[in-house]
């Protein structure tokens, strides 16, 4: 029930909530729906894959250091971040228009704009010799991921109404596997499409400069594939006006903030924030630097983007496989049980890129082991496999703990935590590396080695001795063991207890001059 007098709002935990979550699935009727979650996803996604394909580009430069990868990893803090206006979205809409589609449209507009605007500059900004301008582009791409993090608002608070509500769980599926389609298609097409050595060698019958399709010509294509798909979306798909169902209630922007608030306060919502926030800590090193230090150690660019694709292809299959799984009341069991199998991951992954050098063969022979490439596919799918199972997990038990009539703010809220646990540990876990390796200098360039308190004066003339890389993959793994013992019962507990645990029972009087 709701009651509501100008600026007063009661909003009372509906009766059903949890029986109907934990009815059976039937997507019957919703398919269509289905699908197009999936699209939207899936244009999530693109965004995404171009800015963290820029990242192995920018690596594969000799002049780009790990300090300027930390400044342009900036670029993935609006998927943290996008709490503070999730409750603008959730408030202010034309009606007539739809509630989501008032911010879906402009949004995805300005997407294509942006990408529009860096093709028109981007040789400037990604020269073929000379430095990358770092600033600049961390800055394209910070605007055109907050765009994209405000999609992720609409979406998810769309998807909690556009499905039928025992099918919630099937949200996470379009998630997962729209953003791993969208991510694999910007990265793969950035990477591989505008290689001349992976062109010359799989896809041209001569030998010719530069890809098949430049960096120019094809940001310039993402942004009128995003400007069309949007007129589409905006002429065909209309938005269900829910104005007139019983538990729907219109919450100005004031009130939505003070929802998130009280939200914020529950016992159940603290507890589980800190959790996430720290879940991520135990792989940061694995998940954030791995691909960087293949790419030092001399693996192509072009080989990890195609391993990259092999990957986001079982990770769509693993998405529909495991859907059935985490559609149910208790994803986190799931979540649970791979943790150990991670942390495991750790030391296999420490070991593979230490001995990646002599398996290489980097010494001038130009052989390479006939188990190395196998190797890799085959510990790349077993860590993608085991992530995208522990993402899908969580965003099924966010979808089934979320309040539907404030949808976009409540699944924000959840998601923040959990990307800002990824974020904050990718711009630690590449800041550290350097502060944690051991390093001396080169008795050929430096004449003192010790009592000097800068004894080096220039980077090339030190060697390291032992990489902060395998310091922090130590590190790291000790607190990850910490954590899951620390943490696993509490989430056993969570994902049992009574919905009146995680939905806001408000009854109080609000004044434009609240003091």
């Amino acid at each position: 029930m709701k009651k509501s007098s100008g600026l007063r709002v009661e909003l009372e935990i509906p009766e059903n909530v949890n029986d109907i979550t934990l009815t059976k699935t039937n997507l019957k009727g919703d398919w269509i729906n289905f699908f197009f979650l999936l699209l939207l996803y899936t244009m999530q996604g693109l965004p995404l894959g171009i800015s963290g394909a820029m990242t192995i580009l920018l690596q594969s430069k000799k002049n780009v250091t790990y300090k300027d990868q930390a400044v342009y990893s900036i670029t993935k803090w609006p998927f943290s971040l996008k709490l503070l206006w999730a409750p603008l979205v959730d408030a202010l809409y034309v009606q007539k228009f739809g509630r989501r589609k008032s911010w879906l449209m402009p949004v995805q507009y300005l997407i294509g704009i942006i990408f529009m605007y860096a093709a028109s500059d981007i040789d400037n900004l990604l020269p073929e010799t000379g430095k990358p301008n770092i600033k600049m582009l961390a800055y394209i791409f910070f605007m055109m991921n907050f765009l994209a993090a405000t999609q992720d608002i609409v979406v998810d608070g769309w998807a909690l109404t556009i499905l039928k509500r025992n099918n919630v769980g099937y949200a996470s599926t379009c998630n997962a596997s729209g953003q791993t389609i969208g991510s694999m298609i910007g990265s793969m097409v950035l990477i591989l499409f505008t290689s001349e050595e992976f062109c010359n060698k799989y896809l041209r019958n001569t030998p010719a400069v530069g890809g098949i399709v430049s960096v120019k010509s094809l940001f310039y294509g993402w942004g009128i594939i995003f400007i069309l798909v949007t007129t589409l979306v905006c002429i065909f798909k209309k938005e269900k006006d829910i104005v007139f169902e019983d538990d729907h209630e219109k919450i100005n922007v004031v009130h939505n903030y003070l929802l998130l608030w009280d939200i914020l306060k529950l016992p159940s919502i603290q507890i589980l924030m800190i959790i996430m926030i720290t879940s991520k800590i135990g792989y940061a090193v694995t998940d954030n630097v791995s691909t960087l230090k293949l790419v030092d150690a001399g693996v192509s660019k072009e080989d990890l983007s195609m391993i990259e694709t092999v990957m986001s292809v079982i990770n769509v299959i693993i998405s529909f496989v495991i859907g059935k799984y985490t559609s149910g009341p208790k994803p986190i069991s799931l979540y649970l049980k791979i943790i150990p199998s991670r942390l495991l991951l750790n030391i296999a992954f420490a070991l593979f890129i230490y001995y990646t050098p002599k398996l290489l063969s980097l010494d001038g022979h130009g052989y390479t082991s006939i188990y190395y490439y196998p190797l890799l596919i085959f510990l790349s799918s077993i860590q993608q496999i085991l992530m995208h199972t522990m993402f899908i997990s969580t965003l099924a038990f966010f979808s089934r703990i979320s309040d539907c009539r404030i949808g976009s703010t409540y699944m924000t809220l959840l998601n923040t935590f959990a990307n800002l646990a990824y974020i904050w540990t990718s711009t630690a876990s590449l800041g550290l590396i350097d502060v944690l390796s051991f390093k001396e200098c080169s008795p050929n360039k430096c004449s003192t080695l010790k009592n000097s308190e800068y004894p080096c004066l220039n980077e090339d003339e030190c060697i390291v001795t032992v990489s902060g890389y395998y310091v922090e993959m130590l590190i790291c793994t000790i607190i990850g063991i910490i954590w899951y013992f620390a943490t696993k019962n509490t989430l056993k507990k969570f994902q049992t207890m009574d919905s009146s645990h995680w939905l806001v029972n408000l009854n109080k009087t609000v004044t434009a001059n609240r003091k």
